[in-house]
């Protein structure tokens, strides 16, 4: 086992112990996002998230973006600074930040949070069934450039994103007993 393994990253690395640590880890199973990412000129690119899709402006001028889900438009236009979408994984990261909820680990959701929202102003995101195809379609692209980001990985200038689970991968997370992520995750609920 080396040091890059993913539950001890998370959990810190130390040697003492490790098989036995190893042997009584707690498995994990997260299946990830895909983003499929058009450019303006035409481009193709599928990335993989375990967090989130972040779509973010490019520019001072704010995004417009249309917001599908499973082909049907839902929000004609979200004036803003962006918009993402988090797994559960990925619920208490960016998307906490951006004041979106913190979704259980085997909850099955997404969450679709806008990031600082002009149009519709009182939109505050929503609760998705994991099952959900979302569709971004940027308008204006032009004129209001917009790169999308799948964990940490950009794609500059888009003219439509869409993101999904990738249901042909899983991916096992390991954690010490003590610092199981869907606890962390439940408890950071009650964080005042």
């Amino acid at each position: 086992m080396n040091r890059g393994t993913v539950g001890f990253l998370l959990n810190g690395y130390e040697e003492a112990g490790l098989q036995q640590r190893v042997a009584g880890a707690r498995a994990f199973t997260v299946t990830p996002l895909v983003m499929e990412a058009v450019t303006m000129d035409g481009t193709r690119h599928r990335l993989p998230a375990i967090n989130e899709v972040s779509l973010l402006r490019e520019t001072r001028q704010t995004a417009k973006i249309e917001v599908t889900m499973d082909g049907r438009v839902v929000l004609p236009e979200l004036t803003c600074d962006g918009v993402l979408v988090a797994t559960p994984a990925g619920s208490t990261a960016y998307n906490l930040s951006a004041n979106g909820p913190i979704l259980p680990l085997d909850s099955a959701m997404l969450a679709l949070t806008p990031i600082s929202p002009f149009r519709p102003r009182r939109w505050k995101g929503a609760i998705l069934p994991d099952r959900t195809r979302i569709g971004l379609r940027i308008l204006e692209a032009s004129k209001r450039p917009v790169s999308a980001v799948a964990d940490q990985r950009e794609v500059r200038d888009v003219a439509e994103v869409t993101v999904a689970l990738d249901r042909t991968r899983a991916l096992t997370l390991l954690f010490d007993p003590d610092h199981a992520l869907d606890e962390r995750i439940a408890m950071e609920q009650f964080v005042v």
